[in-house]
């Protein structure tokens, strides 16, 4: 027999049930309504982002740690987002091409060389730029950041820094129009292959916001802090045709994990980008790729040197970016040596055959091939004295006299690992040679820097005039004239100075001398004129 309590509970189900059967059709009949909007602005993008921080810190991922067959491995940041992205549901977003508010876009703030980040809660997950004032927020649902900004400022037009859709808030519909095209080519500059190809052959100008003009690839670099060593190399690698045409298609590289691969792709399309809001560049989330990838060797706020910067750009560029030990590094940069190695042993005293004779110093020879990226010159050292007129006389040198080292005759004393003779010879030449002048040595007590200056070409730069180059293949030519297409120079004192670089533009055969954000065109003349400090010539082809 049922009690009260029962019977009670039985028809309250009953009437639920008769409640939703009611209430079914009208629901259907306001989602398949054409007439009424599609938006919502309810908390999708909250919910999203609580379930991607759920999957992140939850469920298994403990912190960036997740179980793989029974071991612990780091998870990606850019995984996990890849992941929160796959597992997004679809929404129906209203879409419209006429939006009240276009007319408050201002692209004069608009700059999207800093870190993506949203400049409230600083997280890189969702975040859009409010294309009135330039700031990033997070999220567009009810609760967001972005959402509140709209309300707060009147602030009305946002992009997604990752999908490039433009929305409307608080209303929430995505906004269609040509006229935001152009923003979205500034947020990520594209290339066709076609226009890579003729790059080079470019001599239009193009015009910033601010109605001054620039050249696409002669931009200035901004120096964040004591960075001028990061801009003179990448200014310097901005030369290099086949590294930058590899870079300005993302495409051959989207499988590449790398951060460092990516940031330095994307600096290389904005540098080369025809349609930028202004004539410079920060290399802002570049330099941020730098101080984790190196661990913090190199970082904004110290400077360093352009020569070791290059060697680890290069060597970190080729581990990420080989299959089979080759990559596009090693295409460009890579050449050969043949070294061989005298070291005297320790003297020794033996006795052979039970007789007085003694086996005095002997010497051992090693024969090793050795590949290279960069070469090193050494500069012979200043003179004491001074002149009559009690100046310093600075020192010239030409550059033959310094390549000389690489003849395979010339010897050169090294004391580490240990004491050794060493002479080299080049066995294969890059497509693109780095000289490094060793003009700073260093001592217990302070940096020294050698003020000679190196007298070199130019133009025509012919190597197997001055030291033995190897024998070519039958089917092949021997291509042993090079070309200057960056020099970069230290100036003023050790340890404090600064570094500027002269770099070639390729369409109209001038010269540019680039420093930050200076830029300006200098005569042939006076390229040689300098303290040089690195080189990278190019090798002609015909």
């Amino acid at each position: 027999m049922k009690t009260n309590r029962e019977e009670e509970n039985i028809e309250n189900d009953s009437k639920r049930q008769k409640i939703h059967r009611d209430s079914s059709p009208s629901l259907l009949l306001t989602i398949d309504n054409p007439l009424l909007p599609l938006a919502s602005y309810a908390d999708d993008d909250d919910e999203e982002e609580a379930d991607y921080q759920e999957r992140r810190e939850g469920n298994g991922y403990e912190g960036k740690k997740q179980a793989k067959d029974g071991q612990i491995v780091e998870d990606d940041e850019d995984d996990l987002q890849e992941r929160w992205n796959q597992g997004k549901g679809k929404r129906q977003v209203e879409v419209r091409r006429d939006c009240p508010y276009l007319d408050t876009v201002n692209r004069q703030v608009l700059d999207f060389d800093f870190e993506k980040c949203c400049s409230v809660s600083l997280k890189n997950i969702n975040v859009y730029a409010c294309l009135v004032c330039g700031k990033y927020y997070q999220g567009r649902g009810r609760k967001s950041h972005a959402y509140t900004h709209s309300l707060e400022a009147g602030h009305h037009v946002y992009i997604n820094l990752q999908t490039e859709k433009v929305y409307c808030l608080p209303d929430g519909y995505e906004i269609s129009d040509p006229s935001l095209d152009d923003i979205r080519h500034v947020l990520y500059p594209r290339f066709s292959r076609e226009q890579v190809v003729h790059l080079d052959k470019n001599k239009q100008w193009s015009r910033a916001l601010d109605g001054s003009d620039y050249l696409p690839g002669m931009v200035g670099l901004n120096n964040i802090k004591e960075t001028d060593f990061v801009n003179v190399t990448i200014q310097s690698l901005m030369r290099v045709t086949p590294l930058r045409n590899f870079f300005l298609i993302p495409e051959n590289y989207q499988n590449c994990k790398s951060p460092l691969v990516h940031r330095f792709g994307e600096l290389t399309r904005k540098i080369w980008h025809a349609r930028n809001f202004k004539g410079q560049v920060s290399p802002h989330e570049f330099l941020q790729a730098v101080m984790k990838a190196s661990k913090k060797r190199f970082r904004i706020g110290a400077q360093s040197d352009p020569v070791e910067f290059i060697s680890w750009l290069l060597n970190t560029l080729h581990a990420d970016l080989k299959k089979k030990n080759r990559s596009i590094i090693h295409k460009c940069f890579q050449g050969e040596l043949e070294v061989v190695k005298e070291i005297h042993n320790k003297s020794s005293i033996e006795k052979k055959d039970n007789s007085d004779d003694l086996t005095n110093g002997a010497v051992s020879e090693e024969t090793s091939i050795m590949p290279f990226l960069m070469l090193g010159l050494d500069l012979p050292p200043p003179p004491l004295f001074k002149d009559v007129m009690e100046k310093n006389i600075i020192p010239q040198v030409p550059l033959f006299n310094i390549l000389k080292k690489f003849d395979g005759e010339s010897v050169t004393e090294v004391v580490r690992p240990c004491i050794a003779r060493m002479r080299y010879r080049i066995t294969k030449l890059p497509q693109y040679l780095i000289l490094h002048m060793r003009r700073f040595t260093k001592n217990n007590f302070f940096v020294e820097k050698n003020p000679t200056l190196v007298n070199f070409p130019v133009k025509n730069l012919e190597l197997k005039d001055y030291i033995p180059l190897p024998t070519p293949k039958e089917s092949e030519k021997l291509r042993s004239k090079y070309d200057l297409i960056a020099n970069i120079v230290h100036d003023g004192k050790p340890g404090e100075g600064s570094y500027r670089v002269i770099v070639q533009r390729k369409s109209e055969e001038l010269w540019y001398e680039m420093q930050d954000l200076h830029v300006a065109e200098t005569l042939p003349q006076m390229v040689a004129l300098s303290e040089t400090y690195m080189q990278i010539y190019e090798q002609q082809q015909q």
